[in-house]
Protein backbone atom coordinates (compact mmCIF):
# COMPACT_ATOMS: atom_id res chain seq x y z
CA UNK A 1 0.00 0.00 0.00
CA UNK A 2 1.37 3.84 -0.90
CA UNK A 3 -0.74 5.71 1.28
CA UNK A 4 -3.11 4.16 4.07
CA UNK A 5 -6.76 6.13 5.03
CA UNK A 6 -4.64 9.30 7.35
CA UNK A 7 -2.62 9.90 3.89
CA UNK A 8 -5.57 9.33 1.72
CA UNK A 9 -7.11 12.52 3.46
CA UNK A 10 -4.46 14.93 2.72
CA UNK A 11 -4.29 13.57 -1.07
CA UNK A 12 -7.96 14.50 -2.09
CA UNK A 13 -10.42 17.62 -1.38
CA UNK A 14 -13.59 15.30 -0.11
CA UNK A 15 -14.14 15.21 3.83
CA UNK A 16 -16.10 13.41 6.00
CA UNK A 17 -18.52 11.59 4.96
CA UNK A 18 -18.11 11.84 1.55
CA UNK A 19 -14.91 10.47 1.51
CA UNK A 20 -14.87 7.20 -0.77
CA UNK A 21 -11.15 5.85 -0.65
CA UNK A 22 -9.75 5.19 2.35
CA UNK A 23 -6.17 3.46 0.65
CA UNK A 24 -4.23 3.89 -2.26
CA UNK A 25 -3.00 0.20 -3.16
CA UNK A 26 -0.36 1.09 -6.74
CA UNK A 27 0.40 4.07 -9.60
CA UNK A 28 2.15 4.42 -12.22
CA UNK A 29 1.59 6.92 -15.78
CA UNK A 30 -1.27 5.03 -17.15
CA UNK A 31 -3.31 4.11 -13.77
CA UNK A 32 -4.62 4.38 -10.20
CA UNK A 33 -6.07 1.69 -8.27
CA UNK A 34 -7.34 2.52 -4.47
CA UNK A 35 -9.56 0.85 -2.11
CA UNK A 36 -12.51 1.37 0.15
CA UNK A 37 -13.65 -0.92 3.09
CA UNK A 38 -17.33 -0.39 3.50
CA UNK A 39 -19.53 -0.08 6.65
CA UNK A 40 -23.01 0.75 7.33
CA UNK A 41 -22.72 4.27 8.59
CA UNK A 42 -21.37 4.95 5.01
CA UNK A 43 -23.61 7.56 3.25
CA UNK A 44 -24.36 5.55 0.38
CA UNK A 45 -24.80 2.15 2.55
CA UNK A 46 -28.42 0.96 3.21
CA UNK A 47 -30.55 -2.21 3.17
CA UNK A 48 -27.21 -3.93 3.38
CA UNK A 49 -25.41 -2.80 0.54
CA UNK A 50 -23.48 0.41 -1.20
CA UNK A 51 -25.61 1.80 -3.71
CA UNK A 52 -25.18 3.18 -7.55
CA UNK A 53 -24.26 6.99 -6.73
CA UNK A 54 -21.35 5.59 -4.26
CA UNK A 55 -19.97 3.40 -6.80
CA UNK A 56 -19.81 6.32 -9.46
CA UNK A 57 -18.13 8.67 -6.25
CA UNK A 58 -16.01 6.11 -5.19
CA UNK A 59 -14.31 5.87 -9.25
CA UNK A 60 -14.43 10.06 -9.28
CA UNK A 61 -12.38 9.97 -5.98
CA UNK A 62 -10.02 7.30 -7.14
CA UNK A 63 -9.27 10.00 -10.34
CA UNK A 64 -8.61 12.69 -7.45
CA UNK A 65 -6.64 10.48 -5.59
CA UNK A 66 -4.73 10.22 -8.63
CA UNK A 67 -4.11 13.54 -9.17
CA UNK A 68 -3.30 14.26 -5.46
CA UNK A 69 -0.52 11.82 -5.07
CA UNK A 70 0.89 13.14 -8.36
CA UNK A 71 0.65 16.63 -7.38
CA UNK A 72 2.09 15.44 -4.06
CA UNK A 73 4.73 14.00 -5.85
CA UNK A 74 6.04 16.24 -7.89
CA UNK A 75 5.71 18.85 -4.84
CA UNK A 76 2.70 20.83 -6.53
CA UNK A 77 -0.39 21.58 -5.36
CA UNK A 78 -3.16 19.52 -6.44
CA UNK A 79 -5.93 20.44 -9.02
CA UNK A 80 -9.50 20.44 -7.85
CA UNK A 81 -11.30 17.95 -10.35
CA UNK A 82 -15.25 18.48 -11.50
CA UNK A 83 -16.91 15.90 -13.39
CA UNK A 84 -18.25 16.77 -16.77
CA UNK A 85 -19.60 13.90 -17.80
CA UNK A 86 -19.96 10.12 -16.81
CA UNK A 87 -20.60 7.62 -19.77
CA UNK A 88 -21.12 3.74 -20.40
CA UNK A 89 -21.78 3.85 -16.87
CA UNK A 90 -22.86 0.29 -16.20
CA UNK A 91 -23.73 -1.18 -12.26
CA UNK A 92 -23.45 -5.04 -12.42
CA UNK A 93 -23.65 -5.97 -8.61
CA UNK A 94 -24.32 -4.08 -5.47
CA UNK A 95 -21.54 -4.55 -2.65
CA UNK A 96 -22.71 -5.45 0.60
CA UNK A 97 -21.92 -2.79 3.02
CA UNK A 98 -19.08 -5.08 4.52
CA UNK A 99 -17.07 -5.12 1.52
CA UNK A 100 -13.69 -4.06 0.24
CA UNK A 101 -13.32 -2.28 -2.63
CA UNK A 102 -10.74 -2.24 -5.31
CA UNK A 103 -11.00 0.47 -7.50
CA UNK A 104 -9.00 0.92 -10.86
CA UNK A 105 -8.78 4.15 -12.91
CA UNK A 106 -7.18 3.77 -16.14
CA UNK A 107 -6.55 6.68 -18.05
CA UNK A 108 -7.65 7.18 -21.76
CA UNK A 109 -6.15 10.51 -22.51
CA UNK A 110 -5.55 13.93 -21.40
CA UNK A 111 -5.28 17.14 -23.14
CA UNK A 112 -4.31 19.85 -21.32
CA UNK A 113 -6.92 20.77 -18.09
CA UNK A 114 -9.58 17.24 -19.49
CA UNK A 115 -8.82 13.88 -18.33
CA UNK A 116 -10.50 11.11 -19.54
CA UNK A 117 -10.74 8.15 -17.68
CA UNK A 118 -12.05 4.83 -17.19
CA UNK A 119 -12.84 3.77 -14.02
CA UNK A 120 -13.50 -0.25 -12.82
CA UNK A 121 -15.13 -1.48 -9.01
CA UNK A 122 -14.12 -4.86 -7.85
CA UNK A 123 -15.26 -6.95 -5.14
CA UNK A 124 -12.17 -9.61 -5.57
CA UNK A 125 -12.50 -10.88 -8.83
CA UNK A 126 -16.03 -9.59 -9.22
CA UNK A 127 -17.10 -6.71 -11.64
CA UNK A 128 -19.68 -3.78 -9.81
CA UNK A 129 -19.26 -1.66 -12.14
CA UNK A 130 -17.75 0.13 -15.01
CA UNK A 131 -17.76 3.28 -17.03
CA UNK A 132 -16.06 6.53 -18.16
CA UNK A 133 -15.65 9.76 -16.92
CA UNK A 134 -14.69 13.74 -18.17
CA UNK A 135 -12.89 15.42 -15.75
CA UNK A 136 -11.94 19.20 -15.95
CA UNK A 137 -8.80 20.11 -13.78
CA UNK A 138 -8.77 23.36 -12.08
CA UNK A 139 -6.12 25.69 -12.59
Amino acid sequence: MIADKNTVKKLIPQDYPMIMVDGLLSNDDDSTISSLTLSKDNIFCGGGFFHEPGLIENIAQTAALRSGYMAFRSKEIPKVGYIGSVKKMAIYNLPYDNDTLTTKVSVITQLMNVLIIKGEVRVDSKLMAEGEMNIFLNN
